[in-house]
């Protein structure tokens, strides 16, 4: 396990389906190494550099390689095994690549970062077989496989004059990153349709007054003073936080009971008779008998001084209306 934590870079499988990365990653760390002459055959190398780089070479082996190779002690003779038994692998990979690449089109990809991907694997896969793509290739390769609705804007890259596969493929990750933008915006809003205003609660006045004309003790009056039934505020202007949910089917019936109580009170006193002192209608359309008016009109001015009024009351309304025969007794008798 040390070992594998050790390595610079994979190491070659014994399958040899790496072997074209495994070449070049040797290659280039012994170059930096100074020791790329110990695997070339008939080499001037001293007996130092050539035990470095075969301890470096077979690091980097399958245990299974370690163990076919273990009495080969040159690095030129365990380099030249190793490229008589996998070198064939580029006559395999290169018909892959070669398929990939003549079926490669930007038109098939989702994004475009996926086709720059794929196009630089297939490129170095045809470079490690000896077959060089260049710009030209890859840039003819993205402008003939546009798909067939962005014709024009194929015609408008062509004449950027564009002599790098980079400056293309940029303006394509900057243009599709745009477009992306485009689309999340006209989604969050359709065309043609504009914000939805903010939403305040805003608290009616009316109702924390009252509707009572004449009756100042109503208004200023026990649960109803600055108590919105409709907002779901308490009686000292805040929120219930046991009752948020205000608009349930309960508490709406019972502010419905109370507006009507309220209302039918408001009405009963509005029609009170300050002639004959009954209800129902005005006094500029009385028509009660004389004799009646007068007793009442006369029992306002008795010693007594009991008035007939309607009373209010915590829970409910009471209409509490007397005659006259309640305060001086039957009529018949003062005669």
């Amino acid at each position: 396990m040390s070992n594998l934590t050790n390595l610079e870079f994979v190491g070659l499988d014994i399958s040899g389906k790496n072997y074209l990365s495994w070449v070049l990653d040797v290659e280039m760390h012994l170059n930096a190494k100074g020791l790329d002459e110990t695997i070339k055959e008939n080499n001037d190398a001293s007996i130092q550099d050539r035990a470095k780089a075969m301890i470096f070479i077979r690091h980097h082996l399958d245990q299974g390689l370690k163990d076919e190779y273990l009495t080969v002690k040159e690095p030129s003779e365990l380099w030249k095994n190793l490229k008589e038994r996998y070198d064939h692998q580029r006559t395999v990979i290169l018909p892959k690549a070669r398929y990939d690449w003549l079926h490669l089109r930007l038109q098939d990809f989702k994004t475009v970062s996926e086709y720059n991907s794929a196009m630089f694997k297939i490129s170095s896969q045809l470079l490690l077989c000896g077959e060089k793509i260049t710009d030209d290739d890859m840039l003819e390769k993205t402008f003939s496989t546009f798909h067939a609705s962005n014709m024009v804007l194929q015609q408008q890259y062509r004449e950027k004059g564009f002599t790098k596969y980079s400056q293309l493929i940029s303006c394509l990750l900057v243009a599709e990153q745009n477009n992306e933008l485009l689309l999340k915006n006209h989604e969050a809003r359709p065309t043609g349709s504009i914000p939805f205003p903010e939403v305040n609660s805003v608290s009616n006045n009316n109702n924390a007054k009252g509707h009572g004309r004449g009756h100042s003790r109503r208004r200023g009056n026990g649960r109803y003073r600055g108590y919105n039934p409709g907002s779901g505020q308490n009686r000292r202007g805040g929120y219930n936080s046991k009752n948020k949910n205000y608009h349930r089917k309960g508490e709406s019936s019972g502010a419905k009971h109370d507006k009507d109580k309220r209302e039918n009170y408001s009405k009963r006193t509005e029609s009170i008779c300050y002639r004959c002192g009954m209800t129902g209608h005005w006094e500029r359309v009385c028509h009660t008998s004389k004799h009646f008016v007068d007793l009442y009109q006369a029992s306002l001015k008795g010693k007594a001084n009991i008035e007939s009024n309607n009373v209010f009351m915590e829970d409910d309304f009471v209409d509490t209306q007397l005659d006259v025969e309640d305060y001086l007794g039957p009529v018949e008798n003062l005669n």
